[in-house]
């Protein structure tokens, strides 16, 4: 812009340069024009006939190179202006853009650096949005020191990227740390994907990310804590599902549906978790459930690429497992194999013999086909404690979910809706638990 400026300016000069050079040689003078003094007053100057000849054509050449001269200036000035006006415009618009551009960057080096967790948390839980604030980096010393070094006594779980920590941060804040010890480069992409992906979403069916730090080669992910472990702990650990009822284990499906159909139909690009599975599946304190471990979801517009196969076996749906065909279906599949879990009791997979297993799938299908067989092959912990209608409409639901044609599975949100009336109001359903019958 700058050459642009020195450029016109130039040309304004030179066309100053011409217009004089143009100009007559010869330049009137007072003194060159007679004066008669016949009285004390003085005579008025000669009329232009009087004047010399050639005179008068030399003094309309001098008017006219100054008409020359004063048209030249408003010329180049117009010209100047024409030019100038949009440059000035555009030069003024991107100040703006750089300013606001700057202001919002400074904003998030703020918000990552200092804001402390609490209100972090606060804000991140209170509304439903796919443009959420950036995931704050943590100090590795703060998180070694929370988790006394690692302690193994501080494990809470374990999977194959390495082990959970319980920790408490400074301000009496309960978490967990997940620490990468995988180094794959599979690892690392899982690692940047959950970032990625759970510092732009919110929902409270979906773990809350509250940092990450990068320390050398050691990668740490910091979540809310959640109190009552994972689903898959609740139903095949210690206490064999004995902490679940029936309306507790609808409610839990309830929430991994509003989980999934927050993914599927209202982030934009929609989300295919790709691993969902009961040990994903997380419980707080009040057995709300929040979907969790985000390292292997993946983008719409993704699944058209090549990617490569991943998931647990037992909860792949056969078309991604056989062709490599994904899509919002295959996470149909697996929400069918965890609610046949909390209906049956059983593990999504069952050992035959040290080298034969059998799916839930394989096992469960017959059984659920046979009303009369239904009831009895359901959990212990939880038979003849539910309406026998909503077991059946459970079981259909499931059904359902895993067929091994993708088109013949429902929508989650088709999910979401069958199951709202089976769980109590007070749960988050529209159930009256009063006017239900309870077979016992």
């Amino acid at each position: 812009m700058k050459i642009l400026v020195g450029f016109l300016f130039n040309l304004i000069l030179n066309l100053q340069i011409t217009t004089i050079d143009a100009r007559p040689t010869r330049l009137i003078l007072l003194s060159d024009i007679s004066v008669h003094e016949s009285s004390p007053a003085a005579a008025p100057i000669s009329s232009m006939a009087d004047l010399p000849p050639g005179t008068h054509t030399d003094i309309q050449i001098h008017q006219n190179s100054n008409k020359k001269l004063v048209i030249g200036l408003v010329s180049a000035s117009s010209l100047i202006g024409i030019v100038l006006l949009p440059l000035t415009c555009l030069w003024i618009c991107r100040r703006k853009k750089l300013y606001k551009s700057a202001k919002i960057n400074s904003r998030r080096l703020d918000s990552l650096k200092g804001l402390p967790l609490t209100s972090f948390i606060g804000r991140t839980n209170t509304t439903f949005n796919t443009q959420k604030t950036s995931v704050t980096t943590m100090d590795y010393n703060i998180l070694q020191s929370a988790t006394k070094n690692f302690q193994e006594s501080e494990i809470i779980g374990e999977g194959g990227f390495g082990c959970v920590y319980k920790a408490q941060l400074n301000d009496n804040l309960l978490v967990a740390i997940k620490k990468l010890d995988n180094k794959t480069q599979n690892s690392i992409k899982e690692f940047q994907t959950e970032i990625d992906i759970l510092s732009k979403i919110q929902h409270p069916n979906i773990i809350t990310l509250l940092g990450y730090c990068v320390h050398d080669e050691t990668k740490l992910l910091v979540y809310e804590l959640m109190q009552n472990g994972s689903l898959e702990s609740q139903l095949h650990g210690p206490s064999c599902g004995s902490n679940l009822t029936w309306h507790c284990r609808m409610k839990i499906a309830l929430d991994i549906a509003r989980g999934l159909e927050y993914l599927h139909e209202r982030c934009k690009p929609s989300v295919i978790h790709r691993d969902l599975k009961s040990s994903n599946i997380l419980l707080d304190s009040s057995f709300n459930a929040k979907l969790s471990d985000f390292g292997l979801a993946v983008m719409e517009g993704a699944t058209s690429k090549n990617i490569k196969l991943s998931g647990t076996l037992g909860y792949v749906a056969p078309e991604y497992l056989l062709d490599g065909k994904l899509t919002d279906k295959s996470d149909v599949y697996a929400y069918g194999v965890v609610l046949l879990e909390l209906l049956l009791g059983r593990r999504h997979l069952e050992k035959l013999t040290s080298s034969k297993c059998e799916s839930i799938v394989t096992w469960a299908m017959p059984q659920l086909m046979d009303r009369s067989k239904l009831p009895s092959v359901i959990d212990p912990v939880i038979r003849d404690k539910m309406d026998l209608k909503h077991l059946y409409q459970v079981a259909a639901v499931a059904v359902l979910c895993v067929q091994s044609e993708p088109s013949y599975r429902p929508l989650i949100t088709d999910v979401l809706h069958s199951l709202v009336p089976l769980v109590p109001v007070e749960l988050g359903g529209t159930l009256r638990v009063a006017e239900t019958a309870v077979v016992t």
